[in-house]
């Protein structure tokens, strides 16, 4: 086992269950966790770091994906803790093992910044997601300001290698609505005590065009 592979499977995973697990980022998951309802699919489960927000009275089942072995241990400790059935899977965005039209809520926090195509993962998420079903996000991406983005485009390169394959200069909301959603903000703005390169954030509910 290389060093690079060590670190994208030991360090990594605990980075991401400390950096994303903050009061700041708890109050935003708050806002967008709890709207879920029906049958639930999370991408980007690992680490069950969003599993206390889901109101159990309105979710009939929950699934989710996560490629990194680790973090999935996190999420079914999480899911044994909230003491319910959970299918969850190995598995990467690009090509989501669940059928076509599966799902009334897709759940995305935190994850299309680091997905290798964020475009085909839309795509897959559309696909799993149900007519008139919703799909809930949270996530950073790049900055409204032109001297924020110049920043996220210089640390991007070393911030990729350092933070698992997180992208700084992705859109949200504008990506979103590309792939085919039609997106009703709820919120966006800096996260507090954080640098700006990196504290970016917008968070909405879509549903699927025509």
């Amino acid at each position: 086992m290389g060093i690079k592979t060590w670190y994208d499977d030991h360090i990594v995973p605990r980075i991401i269950k400390c950096g994303c697990a903050n009061s700041a980022v708890a109050e935003r998951r708050a806002q967008v966790v709890p709207r879920a309802s029906g049958r639930v699919f999370e991408i980007g489960c690992g680490g069950g770091l969003n599993q206390p927000f889901y109101d159990r009275t309105k979710v009939s089942s929950f699934s989710g994906i996560d490629p990194s072995g680790k973090l999935l241990e996190y999420a079914r400790e999480q899911a044994a803790k909230k003491g319910w059935q959970a299918d969850i899977r190995q598995g990467i965005g690009e090509a989501i093992p669940f059928e076509d039209e599966s799902f009334d809520t897709v759940v995305c926090t935190y994850t299309l910044c680091s997905v290798q195509d964020h475009r085909q993962v839309l795509a897959e998420l559309r696909r799993i997601l149900k007519p008139g079903g919703k799909f809930l996000f949270l996530e950073h991406g790049r900055a409204p300001e032109a001297s924020v983005q110049r920043w996220q485009q210089r640390i991007e390169p070393t911030w990729k290698v350092l933070m698992g394959g997180c992208h700084l200069t992705r859109p949200v909301c504008g990506s979103v609505e590309e792939g085919g959603f039609t997106v009703t903000p709820i919120d966006k703005g800096y996260m507090p005590k954080m640098p700006r390169f990196a504290s970016w954030m917008e968070w909405g509910e879509a549903t699927k065009t025509a």
